[in-house]
């Protein structure tokens, strides 16, 4: 016999607060950070290629960013 427990449903929220999928995170304002941070938020956890590829993007596009600071 399993010692899991079995889940019951899930616990209402009171009204007028959010699913955290409900709540889109706040942007930074530049588009192309936004773009690849939303990239990186749609790829597949469990597809770990998708994932890093997506991180990668992220970091490639923040230093392409921050070398235009100094523009």
């Amino acid at each position: 016999m399993s010692s899991h427990p079995v889940p019951g449903p899930p616990t209402p929220r009171p009204p007028g607060v959010p699913s955290p999928a409900d709540v889109a995170p706040p942007g930074e304002g530049d588009a192309a950070v936004d773009a690849a941070l939303a990239d990186l938020d749609a790829a597949d956890p469990a597809d770990l290629d998708a994932v890093l590829s997506s991180a990668e993007s992220v970091l490639a596009t923040l230093q392409h960013r921050l070398r235009d600071i100094g523009d």
